[in-house]
C-alpha cells in the first residue's frame, strides 16, 4: 500500500467515524457498552478529535500530491 492510498483510506475512515459520532449527538442516541451507558460528551470529544485527525489526513494527502 503506498502513502497516497494509506492517507486517503485513513482520512476517510476517520471522517466516517466522526460523522457517526456527530449523528449520535444530534439524534441523542444511547450507546451501551457492557452495561455502561456511554455519555454524550464523550461523543462530542470524539467528533472534535477524530474530525481533526480526518482533516489532517486530507491536508497531508493534499500536500503530498502537490509535492509530486
Amino acid at each position: 500500500m503506498n502513502k497516497k492510498t494509506y492517507l486517503s483510506t485513513a482520512a476517510t475512515i476517520f471522517l466516517i467515524v466522526a460523522t457517526l459520532h456527530l449523528l449520535r449527538v444530534i439524534y441523542k442516541l444511547e450507546v451501551v457498552v457492557g452495561g455502561w451507558v456511554v455519555p454524550q460528551w464523550l461523543s462530542v470529544l470524539a467528533v472534535v478529535f477524530i474530525g481533526y485527525m480526518s482533516y489532517q489526513g486530507f491536508e497531508n494527502l493534499k500536500n503530498k500530491l502537490w509535492k509530486q
